[in-house]
């Protein structure tokens, strides 16, 4: 009800008893969709109108003192600067109130909602002469007369319009409604009804200002209130507090549920992938070693027929005769050899698996420290002390803005892209013609950039680890030893209609390189 006729009752007057007879000595704005005057009453300290319209948080304050900015700042209504203020009035039964000054001018104060405005008029007839919100062209439309809505409320009419509360009040708003509806007001008779209207307007006539919370927004009401956070009787002060809650509490409270649904998704996440590389670590630890069926074959080459595709062989491991299947065309050394080399690469997979599991672990002990922390934080200057101070390495509450990732080589750039469709947006809009492009060949993965810098030669080591980061970024990243291709982006062309991080390469060469991560550069 802050933008409420009923509210504006008690604030006119109290708005005159301030500024009548005093000289406005400021109209100005510095930021957007809000006005600042600022007037100076004989013998008193300056008085100030705040005058936010924002569409979304559309209130007026009054606050004690208010330091302009050296710059980004503009005069407004350089008609009014200088004049004394005659009177303050309320336009009957609307959102909407004008200071007149002792030209007979008038600012017009219209509220209405995410269309509000602040118009000058040289005179209560005719349309205004200038708008504050330029973009409502219909307001250059607008007169005082045609605003005004005089309602008379007595039996007679309640009557006329049947008991229809919003015919009979229309200023009436959503809380008064709503505390009509609560005690019955649909399903009573008419005699009934227009008892509850009496009460509530009675109630709006004598009211104690009360700010509370409903579905995580803050809201004026001039009702008995069980539910209040701040109460006034004032209503200049209650005009303060509920400032001070909907637009400074509102902005800080909005912005550290986001943080904090940032950070629960992170942890959120982060605990399904534990739980499922526990999962992986256990099913591949239960596993048979490939070395011992490479140990069994070995151990047991003069009972292999040649040719022979299926074969029954002693295990020594487990004391048991297993059936083992041969590869056709592949001799029984051959196998063990590939089975061999097979349980080496697993190996490196179950360490990078458990280091993996390890840096999962540390970010969500991390992710459950930024969490408590946040919790904690019950103001904007220690929110933003805690996101100027905090750690953000590993954890991040903003949105990456760049489709890869940056690491540092010798003194030369490697970006590596995020996905097959952050990889096409590397290519077209961060790679020049001379970088060089690296990729695992023959597997997806990641496209790998190598900036270019003019003069300088790029050295063996540098094309070798981020090649390394090329294999350790795709489906190569558990191999010994993986290929990996790269050329000039001038030779890499992506074709029309093909998939998401596909591309055409020519003149490329190959690199043999083992998968490190950023860890191991």
């Amino acid at each position: 009800m802050h933008l409420n006729y009923h509210f504006f009752r008690f604030l006119c007057p109290a708005l005159e008893s301030n500024i009548k007879g005093a000289s406005l000595a400021a109209c100005f704005s510095q930021n957007k969709e809000e006005l600042i005057l600022e007037f100076h009453p004989s013998g008193r300290a300056p008085f100030f109108i705040r005058a936010l319209l924002l569409p979304s948080a559309t209130c007026l304050s009054f606050p004690e003192d208010f330091r302009r900015s050296r710059k980004n700042n503009v005069d407004l209504f350089p008609e009014i600067i200088g004049q004394k203020v005659r009177q303050v009035c309320l336009l009957a039964f609307e959102r909407a109130f004008y200071l007149e000054f002792e030209s007979g001018t008038l600012l017009l104060f219209k509220m209405h909602g995410s269309r509000s405005n602040i118009l000058l008029f040289h005179s209560r007839e005719g349309n205004p002469e200038k708008l504050f919100r330029k973009d409502l062209r219909e307001d250059l439309n607008l007169s005082i007369p045609e605003l005004e809505k005089p309602l008379l409320l007595n039996r007679e009419r309640f009557e006329a319009v049947e008991g229809n509360a919003s015919q009979f009040l229309p200023t009436l708003g959503k809380l008064p409604r709503a505390w009509l509806k609560d005690r019955g007001y649909l399903e009573a008779d008419l005699e009934s009804r227009y008892q509850l209207m009496l009460q509530v307007i009675d109630l709006l006539e004598s009211p104690l200002f009360s700010i509370f919370q409903e579905l995580d927004q803050y809201r004026l009401t001039l009702l008995p209130c069980e539910q209040a956070l701040e109460t006034s009787t004032d209503p200049i002060t209650a005009a303060n507090l509920y400032y001070q809650k909907a637009v400074v509490r509102q902005a800080f409270e909005v912005q550290k549920n986001r943080m904090l649904r940032s950070l629960a998704d992170q942890r959120k996440k982060t605990e399904n992938y534990l739980q499922k590389t526990r999962e992986k670590l256990a099913a591949m630890e239960a596993e048979p070693a490939p070395s011992q069926t490479a140990d069994i074959i070995m151990a047991n080459l003069h009972q292999i027929p040649p040719g022979a595709e299926k074969v029954k062989l002693y295990d020594f491991y487990t004391d048991k005769t297993i059936e083992i299947s041969l590869k056709r065309g592949q001799s029984p050394q051959k196998q063990a050899e590939n089975l061999y080399r097979k349980n080496k690469n697993k190996k490196i997979e179950f360490e990078q698996v458990r280091k993996n599991l390890q840096g999962k672990e540390s970010l969500l002990k991390a992710l459950e420290s930024e969490i408590a922390e946040l919790v904690s934080v019950q103001d904007f200057r220690t929110l933003k002390k805690y996101i100027k101070t905090s750690d953000r390495t590993s954890i991040s509450t903003k949105p990456e803005s760049l489709p890869f990732k940056k690491f540092e080589l010798l003194g030369f750039e490697v970006w590596v892209g995020k996905s097959a469709r952050s990889n096409d947006e590397l290519l077209r809009r961060y790679a020049w013609k001379e970088d060089i492009w690296l990729h695992a060949k023959d597997v997806s993965g990641s496209h790998v950039i190598i900036k270019n810098q003019s003069g300088k030669i790029l050295p063996g080591p540098v094309l070798e680890k981020a090649a390394s980061l090329a294999a350790y970024y795709s489906k190569s990243k558990t191999s010994s030893l993986a290929a990996v291709m790269y050329t000039p982006c001038k030779y890499v062309r992506k074709v029309k209609g093909s998939p998401p991080g596909a591309v055409m390469v020519d003149r490329e060469k190959v690199l043999m390189v083992r998968p490190e991560g950023p860890e191991d550069l």
